[in-house]
């Protein structure tokens, strides 16, 4: 069971290194509407990049970027700007048309 969750998280870091790719999954977590949910997903998009790479692009200390990127992180603007300018994103804001 522990080399098919490795199949899959390596599948997954691969298409999350594509900025494409890992814009589309993080608005799918965003569209949870759930911080938490959005964090983790952060989190899978920061794996596939690699923490320590991340830590030095961002200049960010990585047990920072850990415990901000953690179900119950609460990350600052800047350094949630920082981290996604780093992986090939920016924030954007849009018009709620629902």
């Amino acid at each position: 069971m522990t080399q098919l969750t490795a199949k899959y998280e390596d599948g997954l870091y691969a298409a999350l290194q594509n900025p494409e790719e890992a814009a589309a999954y993080l608005n799918a977590a965003l569209a949870e509407n759930d911080q938490e949910a959005f964090l983790l997903a952060l989190r899978d998009v920061a794996n596939a990049h690699g923490f320590s790479q991340l830590a030095q692009d961002t200049q960010l200390n990585r047990e920072n970027l850990y415990r901000m990127l953690s179900a119950t992180g609460n990350p600052q603007l800047s350094s949630l700007n920082a981290l996604l300018h780093s992986v090939g994103l920016r924030l954007a804001v849009e018009v709620d048309t629902a």
